[in-house]
């Protein structure tokens, strides 16, 4: 036996010192030995660290823990290999506490090496805690060290404390290699960390890393979901040679914070340079055409995939499905609804809010008989049936979701007591949306002492939001509390806080046309003004008088009816009836929401002009018809 030992260990030191994996090349003698404890470790002691490692490698982790067990003095080159074995095992604790163990009587075991791979294994084992503390025997951690300390803060969803790690990193005067970068990057973009990404990507820059497609990749994602696009910009534009991952993340980050236009730019941008768009990718320019109402230019960014694809995604579906249905073609919406092979409940979900948005309600109980439908329809005795049956019936608890759809049902039927009463006995703490349902119909009832309440919960919840103040600004306009109206635009000022301009959307010949307020700086500007003059004529023989109480500054009831005439979308509907065929359908996009006169004035246009007119704002969908709406005026 001693000569096969010997022969055994002889063809194992030929395979690691050539260099050569010895995954499925082992001698089936040589497993043998080592699963016996017969293999003689002194004819490789030399070479015991490849050994572990080639073991590990090949998922010999047994046989690599257990090579390790034989050795009389390991060293600090072999407990690293071994640790790491015992990571990948089902249960890694048992093995990596023995491990553990042993290595404390070593007096190597402070080395960054053994302590790095402390720290993994106890990572791995959701051992946190004492993850750090295998961190804080090191006396002076390398770059690998705090990678290792970040990751596992990461992996066990502590993304915060990822994040502070780095910051202390950074002020151990760490040098960050590629991985690193990535990692804290990743981080930064997580918890939307501008001041510490930045301070990673400067220090990557520093470093000569800056130029790696992932570094870059990351630091573009960053910036993204901080919501800087300008600064996402520029990185993406230095990089060399971009991937589909690149393009996918400035297309989406400029859709997904407000810059609809430029992500369909550089979306058939991206076309043009040849490159296949990832799933992801096309999601971000449907969501943008969505944002602009733009139908054909959706239709062409779905055609870049295959129509399987679209059917087997419920991502792909469900953004498609919404962007049909907030473009008015609901027909379409239903199809894809229809056709699609794998439905979740978020493609049910879009398909029952298109259903309700464009006055398909009945259609939308029917579909799946939610209480959430009832929101947008006045059936306040079906939401409630629902809601009950939900905790009576079925025994399912409300989520803050259904309060809130709740909320808003009960609010805008003129309900606001009852809607007040549900929000403060919730069994948790009402967000921003539960409020905003409260304040939404504080409006449309001009509740203003209601509404003051609700706006003191909405600022603390996000006092960044300006559609809240201006919420307010109009309750007081339209009840004449001027003065009242005027200190609250002082304090937004003073705060910081800036309304969002009002904009119109319509497309033409696969072109986007944007219009605000008092806009002239289209090339048809004059004939636009001139047929809102012809349209404004016309109502008034119909007996059109402007709703002048829905202009929020304290003006002559002329110079009032002179700023209705001029809203973004009375310029984008006399736009379309300059530019389109006389049977064509005119789709306006509203990036807020339809006032109560420009409500009035285009159902009596769609009446002159005999044209259907799709209006959708950031509320719901309206099509006019011969001088009625889809909404049957509650929105």
């Amino acid at each position: 036996m001693s000569g096969a030992v010997d022969a055994s260990a002889a063809a194992v030191r030929r395979l690691l010192l050539t260099g050569v994996s010895p995954s499925n090349q082992l001698p089936p003698l040589t497993v043998k030995l080592l699963h016996g404890r017969l293999l003689r470790l002194d004819l490789l002691a030399d070479l015991t660290p490849l050994l572990l490692r080639a073991l590990s490698s090949s998922g010999l982790h047994l046989h690599a823990l257990r090579v390790h067990s034989l050795l009389p003095n390991p060293s600090h080159l072999t407990f690293p290999f071994a640790l790491k074995a015992a990571s990948r095992l089902p249960d890694p604790h048992s093995a990596g506490v023995q491990l553990h163990g042993r290595s404390l009587k070593l007096p190597y075991h402070s080395t960054p090496h053994v302590l790095t791979s402390l720290l993994n294994l106890y990572a791995k084992c959701g051992l946190l805690h004492d993850a750090q503390k295998a961190f804080d025997e090191m006396p002076h951690p390398g770059t690998v060290s705090w990678t290792a300390l970040i990751t596992a803060y990461m992996d066990a969803g502590r993304v915060h404390e990822a994040v502070g790690v780095a910051r202390k990193a950074f002020a151990s005067g760490m040098r960050p290699d590629s991985f690193t970068a990535v990692r804290v990057l990743t981080a930064c973009a997580r918890v939307t960390d501008l001041v510490t990404g930045e301070a990673m990507w400067r220090a990557a820059e520093q470093e000569g890393i800056a130029g790696s497609m992932f570094v870059a990749t990351a630091a573009l994602d960053m910036y993204v979901k901080c919501g800087e696009m300008e600064k996402a910009r520029a990185v993406f534009d230095r990089m060399q040679n971009k991937d589909a991952v690149a393009w996918g993340a400035m297309v989406g980050g400029y859709a997904s914070n407000g810059h609809p236009r430029e992500a369909l730019e550089l979306f058939f941008a991206m076309q043009a340079e040849r490159m296949t768009p990832e799933c992801y990718t096309v999601v971000g320019a449907l969501s943008a055409c969505t944002r602009l109402g733009a139908l054909d230019l959706g239709r062409r960014a779905v055609a870049m995939l295959h129509w399987d694809e679209v059917l087997d995604n419920p991502v792909l579906g469900t953004a498609l499905i919404d962007m049909f249905a907030k473009c008015g073609s609901t027909g379409e919406a239903w199809t894809v609804f229809q056709q699609m092979r794998k439905r979740d409940v978020i493609v049910w979900n879009a398909m029952i809010l298109g259903l309700g948005m464009t006055g398909h309600e009945k259609i939308a109980f029917a579909l799946v008989g939610q209480m959430e439908n009832c929101t947008h329809t006045g059936l306040v005795k079906d939401g409630r049936r629902y809601f009950r049956n939900m905790t009576q019936l079925y025994r399912i608890s409300p989520r803050i979701e259904h309060y809130g759809c709740m909320v808003d049902l009960l609010s805008r039927a003129g309900l606001l007591e009852e809607a007040h009463q549900l929000i403060e006995d919730m069994p948790m703490q009402a967000n921003a949306v539960v409020w905003g349902a409260l304040l939404g119909g504080c409006k449309i009832h001009r509740n203003a002492d209601l509404a003051e309440h609700v706006l003191k919960q909405l600022i603390q919840l996000e006092p960044w939001n300006s559609g809240n103040y201006v919420m307010l600004s109009n309750i007081y306009s339209n009840t004449g509390r001027w003065e009242d109206a005027a200190k609250l635009r002082m304090e937004m000022k003073a705060s910081g806080v800036e309304k969002v301009p009002a904009s119109s959307w319509v497309e033409l010949a696969g072109k986007v046309h944007e219009f605000r307020v008092g806009d002239k700086s289209h090339p048809l500007s004059d004939k636009i003004y001139e047929k809102l003059d012809e349209l404004g004529m016309e109502m008034k023989i119909m007996g059109y008088k402007p709703t002048t109480e829905v202009v929020m500054f304290d003006i002559e009831d002329e110079e009032k009816e002179h700023t209705l005439v001029h809203h973004s979308e009375k310029i984008a509907i006399a736009f379309s009836l300059l530019t389109t065929e006389p049977d064509e359908t005119i789709r306006v996009t509203k990036n807020l929401r339809v006032c109560s006169d420009c409500h009035t004035a285009i159902k009596l246009i769609s009446r002159i002009t005999n044209r259907e007119i799709i209006v959708r704002d950031n509320n719901r969908f309206h099509c006019f018809r011969d001088g009625h709406c889809s909404c049957n005026d509650y929105w």
